[in-house]
């Protein structure tokens, strides 16, 4: 489904091409730096579902399943965790965070950091006999037959951990199966909700799985759940947008899809597919870049999201960036075209971004990270507006407006416009513009004689050696 465009379209094409292999050891220059944190085999039969936080003090955590088979709960699985004190250059040996003697299993790890009081939260699925789809209706904390929800927490950086069982707060006993998704929770930053930690959930009702949000207003010591949002729910992540909405983005074939909430996670509009972000039904990650940039900040609208980008398999991973709270993903960067599958997204304390995904078969849990500029494209507001008649056989002028929605000046540049077959126009010259700052350039145009009914004009911006287009139909009488 493709999406008509009777206003401005905002949307960005890198200048270079968007494959780029993962690095690992050295990286070329400009490409991610990357590195295998587990490997299949090395300290456990298989690795899987990665997660990833950054912690008051600056310390990456990176969790993950340790497996005996690929296969989910129920199993013996455990969580185990690896820690950077250095931006992610070097990796503290691997440790357990939970694990026990069979049949108890724990999976699924999602962390979640309170920059309040510094702790960290490790959510995460605990099994006995059952897992999400044989898990039984009840929330019996003791219940084998249940699928527990459990968390860890830590109060010394992701050194040593402890453990609760909160299945009773957050699990309506109607529902059957539930378990945190993987990745990393929230905490609001502004606004009416500001402190209140949000992990989201996958939860099954009914037979139909839904999506919903557990959140806490106290740091973590009491927890509640929100209404459900679904049916189609699954994995699933929620973002602060700088209007304090929280945006849900679902797991979903082929396209995500997004829901929102205005009032901290407890209530949800229903789902509607993003098309942009085409899926296969594989966990993805969403953050906001800057969480604590004033709304008059154009970094307080950036978002960053990964995923496999594909309808078809759980390959191609990329990173997209949106300039306007996710209404568009203009600027994307493929990050390895190979097989990947689950990704999470963390921002570090320098700026750059950190990426702990799967990759070539579920064989490694491997950390990326990049920067903006690597990531490339501008975020820039386009609009093309059209004199009020485009006639057949005239010659006219369509004005084209373009906003610096970037936190830094943008040099003097190039407007280029692309029109249907037969017409003619030409490149014209877009002055310097500061952040926030706009210019109205017109652009010439031919229409031939006898041309008619609608047409598209797209636009390309560059300067600095980025660039950004917009596009807008058009109506030609004869």
């Amino acid at each position: 489904m493709q999406r008509r465009v009777t206003v401005a379209l905002l949307s960005a094409v890198l200048l270079t091409a968007t494959s780029a292999g993962t690095a690992h050891g050295a990286s070329a220059a400009g490409e991610p730096t990357s590195q295998d944190l587990a490997v299949q085999g090395a300290g456990s039969p298989y690795y899987r579902i990665p997660a990833l936080t950054t912690s008051v003090k600056g310390t990456l955590l990176a969790a993950y399943d340790s497996r005996p088979t690929l296969a989910d709960l129920p199993g013996n699985l455990g969580i185990v965790l690896r820690r950077s004190t250095d931006g992610g250059t070097t990796w503290k040996a691997q440790q357990v965070v939970r694990k026990e003697a069979a049949p108890k299993g724990f999976g699924d790890p999602s962390l979640l950091t309170d920059r309040t009081t510094g702790r960290i939260f490790l959510f995460y699925a605990a099994s006995v006999n059952q897992g999400f789809f044989g898990s039984g209706t009840g929330n019996d904390e003791s219940d084998p037959d249940v699928l527990q929800a459990d968390y860890s927490y830590s109060d010394d950086d992701g050194v040593t951990w402890a453990h609760r069982r909160i299945t009773a707060q957050i699990k309506n006993p109607a529902w059957a199966g539930m378990f945190a998704a993987s990745g990393e929770g929230i905490q609001v930053r502004r606004g009416t909700y500001k402190g209140r930690l949000i992990q989201q959930y996958a939860i099954r009702s009914d037979g139909a799985n839904y999506a919903v949000s557990a959140y806490s207003d106290d740091h973590g010591e009491t927890w509640r759940t929100g209404n459900p949002v679904g049916p189609g729910g699954d994995e699933n992540k929620t973002v602060e947008l700088d209007d304090g909405r929280i945006m849900l983005n679902n797991r979903s074939a082929p396209y995500r899809t997004i829901a929102y909430s205005t009032d901290g996670g407890v209530n949800y509009t229903p789902f509607t597919q993003d098309t942009e972000l085409p899926d296969p039904a594989n966990n993805a990650s969403v953050i906001r870049y800057a969480p604590d940039a004033a709304t008059s900040d154009p970094k307080s609208s950036w978002l960053l999201f990964s995923n496999t980008e594909s309808t078809s398999s759980r390959s191609n991973l990329t990173v997209k960036m949106s300039c306007d709270n996710g209404k568009s993903w203009p600027i994307r960067k493929v990050v390895d075209p190979g097989s990947a599958a689950y990704s999470t997204l963390t921002r570090l304390p320098d700026g750059r971004l950190g990426l702990l995904h799967e990759r070539d078969n579920y064989k490694n849990i491997t950390y990326s990270s990049f920067d903006l500029q690597w990531l490339g494209g501008t975020c820039a507001d386009i609009t093309i507006t059209p004199p009020a008649t485009l006639k057949a056989g005239t010659t006219t002028e369509v004005t084209v407006r373009v906003v610096n929605r970037m936190d830094v000046a943008r040099s003097a540049g190039t407007l280029d416009l692309t029109v249907p077959g037969g017409w003619t126009t030409r490149q014209v010259a877009f002055p310097a513009t500061r952040p926030g700052e706009g210019a109205n350039i017109k652009v010439p145009v031919t229409i031939p004689a006898g041309a008619s009914g609608n047409a598209e004009l797209t636009v390309t911006y560059r300067a600095d050696g980025k660039q950004a287009s917009g596009s807008r139909t058009v109506t030609v009488t004869p």
